[in-house]
């Protein structure tokens, strides 16, 4: 699978993720919002891991097996919901960020040398 362009490995991996459900007959069960809510639950989890760590900690997670384990479980939770969550609406999910990210840059464009003291959330 590793040998796959990475679009063509994702829309392999959503493939796979529809097949699972299919057999499952898990369908009826994948609407939007039924996806949408189980993304956020999923999210909410890999928020868990870092609730209460320092910035410091938290820029750390990965070095620890255990917890570095969760972090990739969790962000594998989260992707998987999203890929069938835009499995069902037909988004095709790079060009959803191709398109924001052009947005974005068009937003907020570069007015002189990097600052770290501002984000597009404040």
């Amino acid at each position: 699978m590793d040998e796959l362009h990475p679009d063509e490995r994702l829309q392999q991996l959503q493939r796979r993720l529809a097949e699972f459900a299919a057999a499952r007959g898990w369908e009826p069960y994948h609407t939007p919002k039924n996806l949408a809510v189980a993304l956020s639950v999923e999210a909410s989890e890999l928020v868990e891991i870092f609730q209460w760590l320092t910035p410091e900690q938290s820029a750390k997670v990965m070095e620890k097996p255990d917890t570095a384990h969760r972090v990739a479980d969790e962000v594998a939770d989260v992707l998987a919901y999203l890929l069938q969550f835009c499995e069902v609406l037909g988004v095709d999910v790079l060009d959803a960020l191709a398109a924001k990210i052009e947005r974005n840059e068009l937003r907020f464009p570069v007015t002189g040398p990097p600052t770290s003291n501002c984000h597009s959330s404040e």
